[in-house]
Formats: structure tokens, C-alpha cells, sequence
């Protein structure tokens, strides 16, 4: 078989591969073409070390929400009560380290068990007395919107101990003296080798059985991206003051949601679950207590979401949360999430969250108001949930 033979051959396969996966690489294709747009727009401003550090700190809690949303998502429900509960418990923490002078580390850890019963009380409700999650979580977000006011005495309390500040405002430490952060660049390089091992790994894994789809072309121009994006990512982390804690916790987050949806039987079941429940019950699933389990960790997300976010302003105050569901709720749906259930990725629901980030900062910016801000961020949401259903029932 001739070179041309074999290159006419592979162009149908690649065609098809691109087809078969256009809404994972438009989603990508899209974070990368309004962070240039921004770029340009806002005079190299966006790509600063301290502003890129900024976008860090400020979307954190949402992505780590949109984790767990996903999974909410996938499994057919919703949780309008996470921005509640976050922050009611940040409201709880303020009350145990600067009222009660609560070590904070025993205070983290009430509070991410008090996170936990939160969700595992609504997710009972779902799950065993087949009450709507709309309804349930609808009451909860009323319920400790309220109750954070309770807590708060309808007045900010705070600043936090500088122990508990350290996880939304802290940096990994340099072991050099040097201006330039090179833990961070070592960081990045070890990360970035260790996802390309893997990517090649498992693709050797799929040619062993003749399940590799992905052209050559597209696979290593993937990781090539893969390996510019993070080490020039790291270079400008390094530029400024490093790598911040609350971005190691989020990456550890995302890695461990990652392996559990793609390589564990509860992943495989919370989308079967979401596919066709009662099929999903006929085949042997506890959907009940999958349903339980997936609110659980919903609560305890967003109760680490509230504890983070309150580190960041170093004071818990009655409105903090205020619309975090639904920027959480919106990462998902534009990270291609089906509104449906069944179908959704969380690199999917993460590049969502840093697309709303990335124009919510960007916008910031260029001095764009928050009237305007809020209908370009509707209409963005609007244009994912359409182009969903579109290819849906296209294909």
C-alpha cells in the first residue's frame, strides 16, 4: 500500500474522529479563542502572572462546586442550594474561629462534615421519599440563605486567623531564595510528564486491543498543547509568587474526580443511572443510595467551596454565595453536560467554569457593566443548552 493510499485511507477516520468528538474540541477551542480575544482586547493585560493568579483565586470555588454538580447533573438532578450552603458554612466558620476561637483545623473539618449532612439530609429526600431535587434544593437554598443570617446576626464577622487564610491566600513555599519560583516550574514539568505518560499509556493500551480512534495527528498535537498550556502556565506562576494552595487542592480535586467518573464502577453507574434509571435498577444499581452518595459529596464540595471562598475575603458576610449555583449550574451545561442526564465530562464542567472566569474577568477589565455582563453570560448559556439539543436530535 502506497503513502497516498494509506493517507486517503486515514482521511475518513480522521473526519469521522473529529465529527464523532466536535463538541469536546469546539469547548476547548472556545476557552482558548476568547482568552486570545481577551488578551488583545484588554493590552496583555489577562496573561499577567498577577492577574492570572487572580482568575486562580477567584473561580476556584467554582470549579470545585461544578465537580459535584456534574455528578448531580449526570445523574438527572440539580442542586440549586450549593451557593446557600456554602455560604451558610462559611458563616458557621467564622463563628467557630473568631467567636468561639476554634482551632481552625478542627473548625475545616466540622465544617466539611457539617457540608456533608447537609447534602446527605436533601439527597435522603431525593433519593428515599422520590421528593424533586428541584424542590428539595429550591427549599434549601431559602432554608440556609436564612439561616446564615441567623448565624451572622445579619452583620459580617471576621477576619479569619492567618492559619485559615492561608488556604485561599497562601502560596507554595520556594526551597530557593530566588525572585523566580522554580517549585512551581518543577511542579508543572513533573505534572505535565506525568499526563503525557498516561495519555500514551493508555493509548498503547487501545492500539493492544485495536480500540484507538484518535488519528496520530490530532493525539500528538493534543498532548503538544497539553505540555505548552501547562508549562507556560507554570512559567507565569513562577513569575509572580508561585503555585497558590488553593490551586494545588483544586488540580488534586479535579485529578480525583477525573479517575472516579472514568475508571470506578460508581462513576460508570452514576451515568447509567443518569442514562435510564429504571434500567439502571433492573440491572442490579442501588440508584437510591448512588443518589444519597452523589449529594452527599455535593455538600461537602460546596461546604469546602464557602470555606475557601470566605478565606479569600478573610470575613464571612450574610450574602456570601449569592449566585454561585448558577454560574456552577452554567459551567456545567457549557462544559456539555446534557440537560437530560446521562452525558457530561468534568474536564468538560472545569473548562465551563474557567470560560465564564476567564469572561467575567476579562469583561471586568474592560470596564463592561454587570447589566451587560450578566445577559452576554445568559446568552453564552443559552447557545450551549441549543447547540446540546441541536446535535441531539441531529444525530
Amino acid at each position: 500500500m502506497t503513502d497516498t493510499t494509506v493517507q486517503t485511507a486515514t482521511k475518513p477516520d480522521m473526519m469521522r474522529f473529529i465529527k464523532a468528538n466536535i463538541r469536546d474540541y469546539a469547548l476547548l477551542l472556545s476557552l482558548l479563542a476568547i482568552m486570545v480575544f481577551f488578551q488583545f482586547t484588554t493590552g496583555g493585560t489577562l496573561f499577567k502572572p498577577i492577574n492570572m493568579t487572580n482568575l486562580i483565586l477567584q473561580n476556584s470555588y467554582i470549579v470545585i462546586m461544578a465537580l459535584g454538580m456534574l455528578l448531580i447533573i449526570v445523574a438527572g438532578h440539580i442542586d440549586l442550594s450549593v451557593g446557600s450552603v456554602s455560604g451558610f458554612v462559611g458563616a458557621v466558620a467564622a463563628v467557630m474561629m473568631v467567636n468561639w476561637k476554634l482551632d481552625p483545623f478542627l473548625a475545616v473539618i466540622a465544617c466539611l462534615a457539617l457540608g456533608a449532612v447537609i447534602g446527605g439530609a436533601q439527597g435522603y429526600l431525593v433519593a428515599y421519599y422520590k421528593i424533586p431535587a428541584f424542590i428539595v434544593t429550591l427549599a434549601g437554598m431559602l432554608v440556609f440563605k436564612g439561616l446564615a443570617l441567623t448565624v451572622l446576626g445579619g452583620a459580617s464577622v471576621g477576619p479569619f486567623p492567618k492559619e485559615f487564610q492561608l488556604l485561599s491566600s497562601g502560596f507554595v513555599p520556594d526551597f530557593t531564595a530566588s525572585s523566580f519560583n522554580w517549585l512551581a516550574i518543577l511542579i508543572g514539568s513533573a505534572v505535565t510528564a506525568a499526563i503525557i505518560f498516561f495519555n500514551f499509556k493508555e493509548r498503547r493500551n487501545q492500539q493492544e486491543h485495536g480500540l484507538a480512534e484518535e488519528p496520530d495527528v490530532i493525539f500528538y498535537g493534543r498532548n503538544l498543547l497539553i505540555a505548552v498550556a501547562f508549562l507556560g502556565f507554570s512559567y507565569l506562576m513562577a513569575s509572580y509568587k508561585g503555585l497558590p494552595n488553593v490551586l494545588i487542592v483544586m488540580f488534586t480535586l479535579i485529578a480525583l474526580f477525573v479517575f472516579i467518573t472514568t475508571r470506578t464502577t460508581f462513576g460508570r453507574r452514576v451515568y447509567a443511572m443518569g442514562g435510564n434509571e429504571k434500567a439502571a435498577k433492573l440491572s442490579g444499581i442501588n440508584t437510591e443510595r448512588m443518589t444519597f452518595m452523589i449529594f452527599v459529596i455535593m455538600g461537602t464540595l460546596a461546604a469546602l467551596a464557602g470555606l475557601i471562598f470566605a478565606a479569600r475575603l478573610n470575613v464571612a458576610t450574610p450574602k456570601a454565595g449569592l449566585g454561585f449555583e448558577l454560574e456552577v449550574i452554567a459551567a456545567c451545561f457549557i462544559g456539555g453536560a446534557a440537560v437530560t442526564g446521562g452525558v457530561g465530562k468534568i474536564i468538560g464542567a472545569v473548562i465551563g467554569a474557567f470560560i465564564i472566569g476567564v469572561m467575567n474577568n476579562g469583561m471586568s477589565i474592560l470596564g463592561v457593566g454587570i447589566d451587560l455582563q450578566q445577559v452576554i453570560k445568559g446568552a453564552v448559556l443559552m447557545l450551549a443548552v441549543f447547540l446540546d439539543v441541536y446535535y441531539k436530535n441531529k444525530g
